[in-house]
């Protein structure tokens, strides 16, 4: 799973029921929690002094986490449990960084605290494990891959540049044109990316064409889907893609609905709604109530619930 799936794993969790960790969460028992032993004593000694350094210089709590397995758990499920269960980082900061490797599933993660995800985006810490730490993992070198990844880290949370054969490349692309929609960073295939469009505006789109061509709760769909227009396109487009569906979202809407308003079968529905208390729209029996309306389907339905936060960083195998 790529860097930019957060947001697909939150909107997981407003239809997924609650789930268990395959993996067992340890105690944090310092900066370095080598469970899988697959680090030097002297590396662990290194690493350790060098995050305590970096905290006190900054306040940035990094933790490393070493497990022989995730007993089929994913990666970035187990990253947040974990990263949520030590309470990395300051409080009000989310300072707080993990990195989870897994020897035997060969994988790896870079979990970001939000406070810090502005100085290590997911391209970039997808970057730092593509070419400086699961080439050293592919020989078995651990102790050079997590010592060059931490360094690495460390220098980008205090101001350095660091230098990846990734960084190098694009550096020879500067000046070439983009896209403009912030997609250098994301971190997805082509096919990924059709494939998530095509999931999240496939949901998002249907309950928008159903508020335009509902009267009276289309109003309330209106402003309901706003945070998922600003928030869900960022997987696909970026984030500069993602302003530019918000604001088209926030400008076509009420004029489609301006545009349908004087409409024989608007009326139509307008008035069934006032009249019988229900109307049908395309094949979705829209009903008014006391709260200003509901709508259903008797072939399909859908349902919100609360999200959590955590999800940023990027994750790698070798």
């Amino acid at each position: 799973m790529k860097t930019s799936l957060r947001l697909a794993l939150i909107a997981a969790m407003f239809l997924l029921a609650p789930f268990s960790f395959g993996a067992d969460i340890p105690f944090l028992t310092g900066r370095v929690t080598d469970n899988a032993d697959i680090l030097s004593k002297e590396t662990r000694r290194t690493i350790t002094e060098s995050l305590k350094a970096h905290e006190q210089k900054t306040g940035n709590q990094i933790a490393v986490l070493t497990i022989p397995s995730l007993e089929a758990e994913s990666i970035e499920e187990y990253a947040v449990a974990v990263f949520n269960s030590w309470k990395l980082g300051q409080k009000g900061k989310d300072n707080g960084i993990l990195v989870v490797v897994a020897p035997n599933d060969r994988r790896i993660r870079i979990e970001v605290g939000y406070g810090l995800e502005g100085t290590l985006p997911d391209g970039l810490a997808g970057s730092i494990i593509r070419t400086l730490m699961t080439p050293q993992f592919k020989t078995g070198n651990y102790n050079d891959g997590i010592q060059s990844g931490i360094k690495a880290i460390i220098e980008v949370l205090e101001g350095r540049k660091i230098a990846t054969e990734e960084s190098t490349a694009a550096g020879k692309e500067k000046g070439k044109p983009t896209s403009g929609l912030g997609l250098d960073d994301m971190g997805l295939s082509i096919t990924e990316r059709i494939l998530l469009g095509a999931f999240i505006f496939g949901i998002i789109g249907l309950f928008t064409v159903i508020g335009i061509l509902t009267p009276g709760v289309g109003w309330f769909l209106y402003f309901f889907l706003i945070p998922f227009w600003a928030m869900f396109p960022i997987i696909v487009v970026g984030t500069t893609g993602a302003l530019y569906c918000l604001i088209t979202y926030l400008i076509s809407f009420p004029l489609a609905k301006l545009l349908l308003k004087n409409t024989d079968w608007y009326l139509k529905a307008k008035n069934d709604l006032r009249t019988k208390g229900q109307a049908s729209i395309g094949g979705f029996t829209v009903s008014s109530g006391t709260s200003g309306g509901s709508w259903s389907s008797s072939s399909s339905s859908f349902s919100g619930g609360g999200g959590s936060s955590g999800g940023g960083g990027a994750s790698g195998s070798w």
